[in-house]
């Protein structure tokens, strides 16, 4: 009996086991094309049953462990979270129209309404996702969105961005750290200290194009000078270029954010699913490339600009493959007793959810 313990002790664990995503571009260009002739001759109403259709192609073309996900969502649950919303919306703007001094209130409304809407929208598209037959779940309430999402996202924005490690955190850990495989719970716990690490490249590089655009922009103003002292400055021609500067300032701005921005996400997420367990026992793991991810990202927006949007389907099946191959797990024990068991107890969590009714608010 000892030497069989230890002869268990001594097993090696399973291999981590990559998803693979089969979908491909000239597949989907059909299915995306239709969506948008569609949604443009409605007049963007089609646009709820073309995310079902999308989703459904991404979900079932995305394979973990020989078996695809699966959507469930409607285009009527859809259409309905939306119009609730742009309803909300449209009486807010004619209560403000009204009487300016309502605004206030409509503010704080919004606010109470915002983390509501962001629960709902997890929770629904968690319970219209599934996978071999068993329906994913979220428990979180609106009192976590509104810590992590409201004031988390404040925190790293009034700290210049030195807090957003812990607005990461506090964010990805109400997210996964409530959500359900069946009855069989996520849970992460990513370091703080590892965050922190995966700040120090965006940071260096938010520096270091601020430096750039400051040289840039105290060269131009330089050579400005001389024309504004002349009485140049009531020149339309001059007042164009000022303008110009302007925007190509704001645009180098933008392109130091969105690049550090892309470095540390995939950072991010690599750190938080790398650190995920289901069921405290299978692990998850997550290897992008920060600079690949960058690359794919910035290549696929260019590639969208030059083509006018045409080889959109390209980069989204592009960007989905790199993502999806990219993430492993891990499955303590033999997969197929594992499967069975999660089977067994999940498909009576997931048949409650085929008649509940729920809406897609779009948050």
């Amino acid at each position: 009996m000892l030497f069989k313990n230890q002869m268990l002790a001594e097993a090696p664990a399973n291999p981590f086991v990559r998803a693979k995503f089969t979908g491909s571009a000239s597949e989907y260009f059909g299915i995306w094309i239709v969506n948008v002739l569609l949604t443009i001759v409605t007049i963007g109403i089609y646009s709820a049953w073309a995310k079902v259709r999308r989703n459904r192609y991404f979900y079932g073309n995305t394979v973990l462990l020989g078996r695809a996900f699966e959507y469930h969502a409607t285009g009527k649950q859809i259409f309905l979270g939306r119009a609730v919303v742009f309803v909300g919306l449209v009486i807010i703007n004619v209560i403000t129209t009204i009487n300016p001094l309502l605004s206030l209130v409509t503010t704080l409304v919004i606010l109470v309404a915002l983390p509501w809407l962001i629960m709902r929208g997890l929770r629904f598209n968690a319970r219209v996702a599934s996978y071999r037959n068993v329906r994913f779940d979220f428990v979180g309430g609106a009192g976590g969105a509104f810590a992590t999402v409201i004031l988390g996202s404040l925190l790293a924005v009034v700290s210049f961005g030195l807090l957003a490690p812990f607005s990461s955190r506090w964010l990805n850990r109400y997210v996964f750290n409530n959500l359900r495989y069946g009855d069989r719970p996520f849970h992460t716990d990513p370091r703080i200290g590892s965050l922190y690490g995966a700040l120090l490249i965006p940071a260096l590089m938010v520096l270091l194009g601020g430096v750039v655009l400051g040289v840039i922009g105290l060269g131009a103003l330089g050579a400005a000078a001389p024309l504004l002292d002349d009485g140049a400055a009531d020149d339309p021609q001059t007042g164009a270029a000022i303008i110009g500067l302007v925007y190509l300032a704001l645009f180098g701005v933008f392109i130091v954010y969105g690049l550090a921005a892309l470095v540390y996400r995939a950072a991010v997420h690599n750190i938080v699913w790398s650190s995920m367990t289901i069921d405290g026992r299978h692990q998850l793991k997550s290897d992008l490339g920060r600079r690949r991810y960058a690359w794919i990202a910035i290549s696929n927006l260019l590639v969208i600009i030059c083509t006018l949007g045409l080889m959109r389907p390209w980069a989204a099946v592009r960007l989905a493959r790199y993502i999806v191959e990219h993430t492993a797990i891990r499955v303590e024990g033999e997969i197929g007793d594992v499967a069975t068991a999660i089977e067994a107890t999940g498909a009576a969590v997931g048949s409650e959810y085929l008649s509940m009714e729920g809406f897609d608010f779009g948050f």
